[in-house]
């Protein structure tokens, strides 16, 4: 479902015009990536801050770009996907960054909303669908509440809700217990496990060790480039 050959990220400047690369004022973000994410998988990015884990996600949604190599989500190169091809991309994909960017202009309903209204749903199936979702998380108590009222976890919650309620095929956080107590990460990893347990595959990037006790699958990072984990988990059922 999701491919990364051989690729590298930088910002800043990488030439000097002379045709001679010079380094000297980029920044790589990623160096020479190569990994697969199997359908229906629950993977964990981890790493230090700095190591590339949100650039690795951005780039799964698009948000950027490859500088060398190759990106495919579901069979299509994101490097070649076209301007008018990112939103109906990012329909297949619920995000969730850090912080939570919940809307506090309107309800906690009316954040989980929006991305059924943007994509033409009617209000009536909008609300419905908001409400399963708020469900899913146990937050159905507080669609009238105004995001400023909720507490950290809560909010994550929402950010869950919000990012689920299109029925995306991947689920991609960012630090999704960042800044958050034991108990309620635990109540935020819990919300995300359930939908990979649901078949929703999941990528998560996190520097929380805690987290990382008995996952299946860790794609480690430092300063840009996969240390471990690059192979995809064998099927369910599938030879060892």
């Amino acid at each position: 479902m999701i491919d990364f050959r051989q690729v590298s990220k930088q910002y800043g400047s990488s030439g000097s015009g002379s045709g001679r690369s010079n380094n000297s004022g980029a920044s790589a973000a990623l160096s020479d990536v190569s990994l697969s994410i199997e359908a229906g998988e629950l993977v964990y990015l981890a790493g230090p801050s700095g190591a590339g884990k949100s650039t690795l996600l951005k780039m799964i949604a698009a948000m950027e770009r490859p500088s060398s190599g190759t990106v495919s989500v579901n069979g299509q190169d994101i490097g070649r996907l076209g301007t008018s091809g990112i939103p109906y991309l990012r329909r297949k994909l619920g995000l969730m960054f850090q912080p939570a960017n919940l809307l506090n202009d309107r309800s906690v309903l009316a954040n989980v909303m929006l991305p059924l209204l943007v994509t033409g749903a009617s209000r009536p199936d909008a609300d419905k669908r908001a409400r399963a979702a708020l469900s899913r998380v146990g937050l159905e108590d507080k669609a009238a509440s105004e995001p400023l009222a909720l507490s950290g976890g809560e909010q994550q919650r929402v950010a869950i809700a919000r990012a689920i309620v299109n029925r995306p095929q991947i689920i991609l956080a960012d630090e999704p217990t960042a800044n958050l107590d034991r108990g309620t990460a635990d109540k935020v990893m819990d919300a995300l496990r359930a939908f990979h347990e649901a078949g929703v595959t999941c990528v998560i990037a996190t520097h929380d060790e805690s987290i990382l006790q008995g996952a299946r699958r860790v794609i480690r990072l430092e300063k840009g480039r996969v240390v471990s984990g690059q192979a995809a988990s064998p099927a369910p059922g599938a030879m060892p």
